[in-house]
């Protein structure tokens, strides 16, 4: 892998060098060009010159005048000649930024939008489809129907293409359904502004997204009025202060690009952080730990237990240790869904697909009934994740 990368670096390498030589040798020409230009226009005007005072037409003072007035004008003339060449290039770049300033949403406001109200009894899917592209293939999602209750724990499970995350972006309108509905307390998500709609909805995936800013902007993206003493709340509540204390400049510190200068699991208490300060009763968690080492998980889970807490939330995940104690699990196949219930109905049937999941993952290991709770059971949920090997008996024990 090595040599072939090495390989392939060299030819890219090679072929910007003859680009670059083509491109440099082409601009090397034109200078000496307007040189030569100008050198026979000097000559051809004294020869005219000499011509019109031999004849008597002009006289060697006119001459003279035009002459060092041509010379006056040569200079800016020549910078004239350079101006067009980075017109161009100002030009091209100002056509992509234009193009993407122009560029339209296809998520917009419908002229008769209102804000959401506060949720209050469920969020519920109704015969839902959606295709990335209608024109092309089969579409993502097929018929999505079931229902959340507010303050619910609602798990999506499924093989990695089931539409899980296209699922949960749907309901914040990163993209519109293309078929039946989503509703908050009874009104299509599509009758809502957009800016009401997101702001009552908390996101924290795997790709945790920071930026190149200190760590108290970052929690405070959410809440960019939020004073300092909030923002340490939010910090202590998802197990991040303590590293952020340690760090030279404290809540000053920049954290990088992407917060390359931080761990994995510091990047994510920093997103829960985040989440936490925003306080929005809608939480969606994408995969949220599923790249962590054990004790970066531990502190996450306990975080997200806090986070998840009086809150309806949409928990994505592939290890099903995860989502035991979730109050509804839906199962996902295809775009459709296949089953819906608890943990432990689902594999009361031996045959379900929820069953031959849980089967995957835990062999030939008996699994037992876990209960359901909520909101205490967003806190079981969340430290159910430690270990996707050893599944947790009724009893507590291992």
């Amino acid at each position: 892998a090595e040599a072939f990368e090495a390989g392939r670096f060299a030819r890219t390498s090679e072929q910007v060098y003859r680009i670059a030589m083509k491109v440099t040798s082409t601009l090397s020409v034109l200078p000496p060009l307007m040189e030569w230009l100008g050198a026979f226009a000097v000559v051809g005007v004294l020869w005219y010159g000499s011509s019109r005072i031999a004849g008597g037409e002009m006289t060697a003072g006119e001459f003279t005048t035009f002459v060092a007035a041509l010379l006056v004008m040569y200079g800016p003339v020549k910078k004239l000649s350079r101006v067009n060449a980075n017109i161009q290039q100002a030009r091209a770049a100002a056509e992509r930024v234009f193009e993407m300033l122009d560029a339209r949403s296809e998520v917009r406001d419908r002229p008769s939008a209102r804000p959401l109200a506060p949720l209050r009894s469920a969020i519920s899917f109704r015969d839902v489809s959606f295709a990335y592209d209608r024109t092309v293939g089969d579409p993502v999602l097929r018929g999505v129907s079931f229902e959340v209750a507010a303050g619910q724990v609602a798990a999506l499970v499924g093989l990695s293409g089931a539409g899980k995350t296209t699922l949960v972006n749907l309901v914040p309108r990163f993209y519109d359904v293309t078929g039946g509905a989503i509703r908050i307390d009874g009104v299509d998500v599509r009758d809502v502004t957009l800016g009401s709609l997101r702001e009552n909805i908390g996101i924290v995936t795997q790709d945790t997204v920071l930026f190149d800013d200190t760590i108290a902007h970052n929690i405070a993206y959410a809440a960019p009025d939020a004073a300092p003493a909030m923002i340490e709340a939010a910090a202590r509540a998802a197990h991040a202060h303590e590293f952020i204390a340690a760090l030279p400049s404290g809540y000053g510190t920049t954290i990088g690009e992407r917060g390359q200068r931080l761990s994995g699991g510091q990047r994510q208490r920093i997103a829960i952080a985040r989440a936490l300060l925003r306080n929005a009763p809608i939480l969606i968690l994408d995969e949220a730990t599923s790249a962590l080492d054990a004790e970066s998980e531990l502190l996450v889970q306990d975080a997200l237990a806090q986070l998840m807490l009086n809150r309806t939330v949409f928990v994505i995940a592939h290890r099903l240790s995860t989502v035991r104690r979730a109050d509804v699990i839906v199962v996902l196949e295809d775009g459709r869904v296949r089953e819906t219930g608890r943990h432990e109905e689902l594999l009361a049937d031996p045959d379900s697909h929820y069953a031959r999941l849980y089967a995957m993952q835990f062999f030939d290991r008996t699994p037992a009934a876990a209960p359901t709770a909520s909101p205490a059971g967003a806190a079981a949920l969340a430290g159910g994740a430690v270990s996707a090997e050893v599944p947790v008996a009724a009893d507590g024990e291992r």
